[in-house]
């Protein structure tokens, strides 16, 4: 019996030793792709794809599971001329927990349009970080990007608990572009690709020009978004302070990609941290969201007045 209970208790410290970071939920959408394709393809795909990105170990870190990173991937098929060969959009959503509420706070909610890779059912996925590209450029584009986006989250997750915390994986997101698939079709991995992609913004995040993009994630959610329980004024005049830095920011580098991405999915919190503000802070609040969130400009003039 002791065996028996000292052999249980090593499974469960194990268990919990190793839990994985994220708790993710992918969905894969497959409603656009040709009615003569077989649809157990996409659910053998959307299973795969929750198994390799929440069996995998991410960080050298130990989460308990109430610790794990939440975010949910929207895949949406889009059929092309070849067999077994997808074109695809990926829409990325990760929200962090606030201190001392069941809030959670979206930290990433963007959509990736430059998705090309090829699956056949029951293929494995794999993902090496020492050989991103594998041996089938399509086939290893698609691990490649859902291993770029798992660091990214993580990355802006760490950021905000901890001034620079997330530079792991903003390093090891940035190895994934430097070594990506490359091949017919396949976009998104390189400078020349766009203005917003991929590349862009993990180079953001680490070119040491735009350091203050770091301060910025971690004064929003640490020093406002979690002091908002205990000091709602301070935090309030917190979350400004981190307004006035991303306007200078944007003043300083206009149109980068990662002001953009700051504010996506932010509105309607935003709207709520100041709406009970004083009439002096609502306005420059109001003011500068028009200005830098130019999406959400109307909504902000609607109902920060």
């Amino acid at each position: 019996m002791r065996k028996f209970n000292l052999l249980l208790l090593l499974v469960i410290f194990s268990k919990f030793s190793t839990a994985q970071e994220l708790k993710a939920n992918i969905t894969v959408v497959s409603n656009q792709v040709n009615s003569n394709v077989n649809q157990n393809v996409f659910r053998t795909l959307q299973t795969a794809l929750n198994t390799f990105i929440n069996t995998r170990k991410w960080t050298s870190d130990n989460f308990q599971p109430n610790e794990k990173i939440e975010c949910n991937f929207l895949l949406n098929l889009q059929p092309t001329s070849d067999l077994n060969v997808y074109d695809a959009s990926l829409t990325i959503q990760a929200a962090r927990p606030v201190f001392n509420t069941s809030y959670l706070s979206p930290i990433i909610n963007y959509k990736d349009d430059n998705i090309k890779f090829k699956y056949v059912e029951f293929q494995q996925l794999e993902f090496n970080e020492n050989r991103v590209a594998g041996s089938d450029a399509l086939i290893s584009n698609l691990t490649a990007i859902i291993a770029y986006y798992a660091n990214m989250i993580l990355a802006f997750d760490y950021d905000s608990f901890s001034p620079r915390a997330g530079d792991p994986y903003f390093q090891k997101a940035q190895n994934i572009v430097n070594n990506a698939p490359d091949g017919r079709g396949i976009s998104g991995w390189r400078a020349f690709d766009g203005t917003r992609n991929r590349y862009w913004l993990v180079e953001n995040m680490l070119n040491s020009r735009y350091t203050i993009m770091h301060d910025v994630y971690y004064n929003y959610y640490r020093l406002g978004m979690d002091k908002l329980y205990e000091d709602e004024n301070a935090a309030r005049l917190e979350v400004l302070n981190v307004l006035n830095l991303l306007s200078n920011f944007n003043n300083d580098n206009p149109n980068k990609m990662i002001n953009q991405f700051f504010f996506q999915g932010k509105s309607t919190e935003l709207i709520k941290i100041f709406s009970k503000a004083p009439q002096q802070d609502k306005a420059r609040a109001s003011d500068l969201l028009q200005r830098m969130d130019i999406t959400n400009a109307a909504k902000y003039k609607d109902e920060l007045k």
